[in-house]
């Protein structure tokens, strides 16, 4: 089996990307894999411990490498596997440890967009209030300021950013949300160039996948959906426009934001 790994940031195409790899049968996509958190438990666990100083190197090596094997020991071995978690960002270190030939996927958005998404999601079902701010209705500002500096948005953004300037960021490739929906021939077709796979027809006229029951238990239905064509959907910002202005920063932009030269997409 090879394995490869989604992660960057939220609302950024990262559904949309494992709706699209799932087309081809040689490949298994999903949301939000918790096999990143299970290996981050394994690793706090053999830190934390008093009796950790008994753990040699070489044994978490094998135990850290066994939670990953014995996670995906089901899947046919002639499978690629993507699997999604904006934590691998974080831990990408281990990653590059344990799994050198592994790429690691970033999905990559605008972040005043990305903000945009989730509050047209909580406006669009008005009769709840989602889990994801602690059952308050709160405002704009306030669902803004807990993603942005402490919540979904926040530790993503700043996992990302660790990687991009890391020694390993050769292993990242980013794909950009506004290219992938403008022209997703020519990105996955580079991407399967990236990830040394041969080329498959995708069918970009209709690409259907959803996770009802996970959003649901956020209270944000419609969160993990992508149905139809995949095309730009232009819209007018429902936020206002000085938040609107404070997050529109892509530092992947920037002239010296990419000094490790990840391949973006």
């Amino acid at each position: 089996m090879k394995l490869h790994l989604i992660s960057g940031l939220p609302r950024s195409g990262s559904t949309l990307l494992s709706g699209i790899l799932r087309q081809n049968p040689r490949f298994r996509a999903a949301i939000q894999s918790p096999l990143a958190d299970v290996f981050g438990a394994a690793l706090r666990a053999m830190s934390a411990a008093e009796s950790a100083m008994f753990i040699t190197p070489d044994q978490r090596r094998l135990i850290l490498s066994s939670v990953i094997e014995s996670f995906y020991r089901h899947i046919n071995q002639d499978l690629v596997v993507f699997d999604s978690n904006r934590s691998w960002c974080s831990i990408l270190p281990a990653v590059a440890e344990l799994l050198p030939s592994t790429r690691v996927i970033c999905c990559i958005r605008s972040p005043a967009w990305i903000l945009d998404s989730i509050e047209r999601l909580v406006q669009a079902n008005p009769l709840s209030v989602s889990r994801m701010f602690n059952h308050e209705i709160g405002n704009v500002y306030t669902r803004v300021e807990s993603l942005a500096t402490k919540q979904l948005l926040a530790p993503a953004l700043n996992a990302l950013r660790q990687a991009w300037h890391s020694d390993h960021a050769n292993l990242l490739v980013a794909v950009r949300y506004d290219s992938l929906v403008k022209d997703p021939a020519l990105v996955i077709d580079a991407l399967y160039r990236q990830l040394g796979e041969r080329h498959f027809e995708h069918d970009y006229s209709s690409v259907d996948y959803s996770e009802p029951d996970f959003d649901s238990r956020l209270g944000l239905p419609g969160l993990h959906t992508v149905a139809g064509p995949v095309a730009p959907r232009p819209r007018q910002t429902i936020l206002p426009s000085d938040l609107f202005a404070l997050y529109d920063q892509q530092f992947w932009n920037a002239p010296d934001g990419n000094p490790r030269g990840v391949i973006v997409l």
